[in-house]
């Protein structure tokens, strides 16, 4: 996590002001576990489950505007979400055995960014499926066998493990350089770290709470305006996304606005504010 010197701590918040101390002096006196209770069973459950989501959304998102929004902040908080109802819950019924802890959210955080950047670079709702003869043979031209490649779990998960450790051996050199020599911050980790600090504070976990809240509203519109779009949507040159909104001449040249709800909610993804 980030650590600076200072003392000037909010007791309420957890925080100081900018400048003159680190988050990390409110935790100064928590119990920091090893790594082996870091890694827990609800811990990499929770990564799974909202991986899985992520990994849709990515997808769709890759499909149709092929623009992601950062998801660091959305990971953290709906990681942070998921495991402190949970031990609320066994709390209450006196079997909680092991405190939810800062560490604890970044494992959860981790995973969940880590497969999200997956879906995302490795092509699998783009240049993948435009490997494959059922897309190529849509073409006029190119669609040959040297330039088309059969989906399959054979040789996709061994090409997804390259593409995942790529990163890794170059991100060495880069961090050996930038971040241990010339002491610079790493921005997403940084950001990131406290980003979890101030979940775990007392007001960051109200904050948290209203955050959630803000997210699961806008998905609510976000799903129940698809659906109606759905409904009108029942045949080719119907629905909302065939108003010709800024002229025939305008929609002719496929200039037009689909009402496309996709991106509601990616404000709130990517900001918090402690």
């Amino acid at each position: 996590m980030v650590t600076n010197t200072g003392d000037n701590v909010d007791p309420e918040l957890g925080v100081v002001a900018a400048g003159e101390s680190s988050t990390e002096n409110a935790f100064k006196d928590e119990y920091v576990p090893p790594w082996h209770k870091q890694i827990t069973l609800r811990a990499m459950f929770t990564g799974f489950i909202v991986s899985v989501v992520f990994n849709f959304i990515v997808c769709k998102l890759n499909l149709t505007t092929g623009v992601i929004p950062s998801l660091n902040v959305a990971a953290g908080l709906l990681g942070f979400a998921g495991i402190k109802s949970w031990t609320a819950l066994i709390q209450k019924f006196g079997v909680l055995k092991q405190p939810f802890t800062r560490q604890e959210n970044t494992v959860i955080q981790t995973c969940i960014v880590a497969s999200s950047g997956i879906a995302f670079s490795s092509g699998t709702a783009s240049y993948m499926l435009g490997m494959s003869p059922y897309i190529a043979s849509q073409a006029d031209a190119g669609n040959l066998p040297i330039n088309t490649k059969n989906l399959a779990i054979t040789w996709m998960l061994p090409y997804l493990l390259v593409v995942s450790f790529a990163g890794l051996f170059s991100i060495v050199a880069l961090r050996k350089m930038m971040i241990m020599k010339y002491k610079l911050s790493y921005p997403s980790g940084t950001a990131t770290a406290y980003l979890i600090n101030c979940f775990h504070t007392p007001k960051g976990a109200e904050l948290a709470k209203k955050q959630v809240g803000s997210l699961f509203k806008s998905f609510g519109f976000s799903f129940i305006f698809g659906a109606v779009q759905w409904i009108f949507a029942r045949d080719e040159g119907c629905g909302f996304a065939s108003l010709h909104t800024f002229g025939s001449q305008a929609y002719a040249k496929r200039l037009y606005f689909d009402f496309s709800s996709t991106y509601v909610g990616a404000p709130t993804w990517s900001t918090y504010h402690c």
